[in-house]
């Protein structure tokens, strides 16, 4: 069956555009499934699989046949799997040129640095879109569509009012309703958002699906694709990142675990974020004296991915690194709201997890798991009193509402509303 994305609001905006449309992300996480769904309501429109031999060789040694049997006579072009094709920016340029009245879409595993083979060639003629795992919101309305739009959708839009206008009434929400929402909560922090996970009922379906994904991506994307001979001290610096996310990282630490060197260690760290595994979150600061600059934190775009990886999957009170699970969802969710977030570190030791930039507005983020009442944090207060903030938020499992601290007004969300912080802005 068919998942409503997010995404595909976007993409159907664009379609009357000239340029070329992109469509990047990790494998597995439904690209193909939104291109095929947008394909099926046109007409006019052809859709190619570039892990079909045939058709990939043709467009590598004959882009202008490619294009006299699949462009002309087409007012839509689709293809799949694009990064399978050599110096693909260079012949997908030919058609965009010769072909004006056809709207061409495309599709990749990796982000554009390597999915598009000769980038430079398609600059100006290409609107690059991300599609990640299911979001929460996505994975909430296929788990519970009645939940969601009764109860999520509307605490979520008054919320958002109230961000915008702090006159418009705080809706009220009992910890029933939360209780009920952070059942779904628990399984996508556990288990992430990869589509055919979301779509398995049975834990150790879901297992069976999240190791596949694991070897998949060393086999396809590491080796077929980028051609890396050194997959095993690759594996060793994504479990040791697993291990440490949302902890500053030591590169020299990281270098000694994995076996790479200092600069091939950056270079494969590099690979991760590029093919959407993990990304590293650099540190706010205005004061270089007194606050930490250059060590980022590491954030997987997936918690199931990263669970696997470990090879753990207990409920989060069963396990000591909830925590940093919780924080691992909240940085997912922002980075699929294309909202690249930093956190605040003092010398002194101070650290608010998230802060959140747009414009004149800086609003801090502190992830809590269960608190038992709406508490003020000292790191929280200590970034206060140093920059003006925008609704400073407290992140947790549990806690609702709002409260005043000197001329401030604290909100207290469940974890799973992150992102009405983030339509907000």
């Amino acid at each position: 069956m068919y998942v409503n994305r997010e995404l595909g609001e976007k993409i159907g905006k664009n379609l009357n555009k000239k340029e070329i449309l992109a469509i990047v992300g990790p494998r597995q996480c439904g690209k193909t499934t939104l291109l095929k769904h947008i394909y099926e309501k046109l007409e006019s429109a052809v859709f190619i699989d570039f892990e079909d031999r045939e058709n990939l060789e043709l467009f590598v040694e004959d882009e202008k046949a490619f294009a006299e049997l699949y462009a002309k006579d087409n007012k839509y072009l689709f293809i799949d799997e694009f990064h399978y094709a050599q110096n693909g920016g260079k012949k997908l340029k030919f058609i965009y040129d010769n072909y004006p009245k056809t709207k061409i879409l495309i599709s990749g595993s990796s982000a554009p640095g390597i999915t598009i083979s000769g980038m430079k060639y398609l600059v100006g003629r290409v609107f690059v879109f991300h599609l990640y795992p299911f979001s929460f919101e996505e994975f909430l309305g296929y788990k519970n569509r009645r939940l969601y739009e009764n109860l999520y959708i509307p605490r979520k839009e008054s919320i958002m009012k109230y961000l915008n206008n702090p006159k418009h009434e705080f809706a009220k929400t009992s910890s029933a309703v939360i209780e009920k929402i952070n059942r779904y909560y628990e399984e996508y922090v556990l288990f992430g958002g990869y589509p055919r996970v979301v779509l398995s009922e049975d834990i150790e379906e879901k297992r069976t699906v999240l190791e596949n994904i694991y070897n998949t991506y060393f086999l396809r994307e590491i080796k077929e694709i980028l051609n890396l001979t050194e997959d095993f001290k690759l594996s060793k610096l994504i479990r040791a990142l697993a291990l440490q996310i949302g902890n500053i990282v030591s590169y020299n630490d990281l270098s000694v675990v994995s076996g790479f060197r200092y600069n091939d260690l950056l270079k494969h760290l590099n690979i991760l974020e590029k093919t959407f595994i993990c990304t590293r979150v650099e540190p706010f600061y205005s004061n270089k004296r007194l606050e930490i600059v250059k060590s980022p934190k590491i954030y997987f775009f997936d918690n199931g991915f990263r669970n696997q990886v470990i090879g753990d999957f207990r409920n989060l009170d069963r396990r000591t690194d909830s925590g940093k699970l919780n924080e691992n969802f909240v940085a997912t969710q922002l980075i699929q709201r294309n909202i690249k977030p930093n956190f605040w570190r003092s010398k002194s030791k101070a650290e608010v997890d998230f802060v959140l930039q747009k414009e004149d507005k800086v609003i801090p983020l502190e992830v809590k798991s269960l608190i038992p009442k709406k508490i003020f944090t000292k790191s929280l207060i200590n970034f206060m009193k140093k920059y003006p903030s925008h609704t400073p938020t407290i992140l947790s499992q549990n806690m609702w509402g709002k409260r005043r601290k000197d001329r401030e007004e604290i909100l207290y969300l469940p974890l799973s509303f992150v992102n009405a912080l983030t339509d907000a802005l």
